[in-house]
């Protein structure tokens, strides 16, 4: 039998034609190594299909995307999990599905997988310390935030929050960094890093390993990994 390791090197070096959903089932093999990645995108399927019933012909995507979030979070109840944020279940998509609970970046990939299922480009949002998402609006793309509802984010929304990451500091422009587009290895490589920070944080140093595994094929030459993983 093949490792994970050998399994997600050979997922990530396909990840065109398997796509972000199974990549994300692929990490959750580190808590569930049996874990059948066919029953979970059915799932997502199974939230497409209800989702397309919302739908109308010729709606603007912007107008699509919060029909779907309204699926979501109104209708199915995914919600973020402000009880318990740092547990690793809420970076295991099979976890998020479940429970329909999780973290910024895992309830965004259940949004961009079932929006993606409807024709939708939605691109996953990098922005430092909370995962967004966004979408074509009639002015301009709309960033959304699955954490809170789905719900939209304005730019003074975003300036705040980066100066509460800033400790107060002032901030006038939202850098291009912060906003910029999450490709599938970016938004995998963010997965595994709130998970190794998990398990770090449970001195729970067999899954914490198997993390930093996954993270080196991703990112073979990162000093920090590298030496994390000793």
């Amino acid at each position: 039998m093949r490792s994970l390791r050998a399994d997600f090197a050979a997922l990530v070096g396909d990840l065109d034609r398997c796509g972000l959903g199974r990549g994300a089932l692929e990490i959750a093999r580190i808590a569930y190594p049996d874990l059948a990645p066919e029953r979970y995108l059915a799932r997502l399927e199974e939230l497409a299909d209800a989702a397309r019933a919302r739908i109308g012909g010729g709606m603007p995507p912007a107008d699509v995307a919060l029909a779907v979030g309204d699926h979501l979070f109104r209708t199915c109840g995914f919600r973020g999990n402000t009880q318990d944020y740092y547990d690793p279940r809420n970076s295991f998509l099979n976890d998020v599905l479940d429970r329909r609970t999780g973290i910024p970046i895992s309830l965004s990939v259940v949004f961009i997988e079932v929006t993606r299922r409807l024709g939708l480009p939605v691109e996953g949002v990098g922005f430092p310390g909370h995962f967004l998402v966004r979408v074509a609006g009639r002015r301009g793309p709309i960033l959304l935030d699955p954490f809170f509802g789905g719900r939209p984010v304005g730019h003074d929304e975003l300036v705040d929050r980066l100066r509460a990451l800033h400790g107060g500091r002032e901030v006038r422009e939202i850098p291009p960094e912060a906003v910029r587009t999450a490709r599938t290895p970016d938004i995998l490589g963010r997965m595994l890093r709130n998970l190794l920070r998990a398990y770090l944080d449970r001195d729970d140093s067999p899954h914490a390993l198997a993390a930093v595994d996954l993270l080196l094929v991703l990112i073979p030459d990162s000093p920090e990994d590298l030496r994390t993983r000793g």
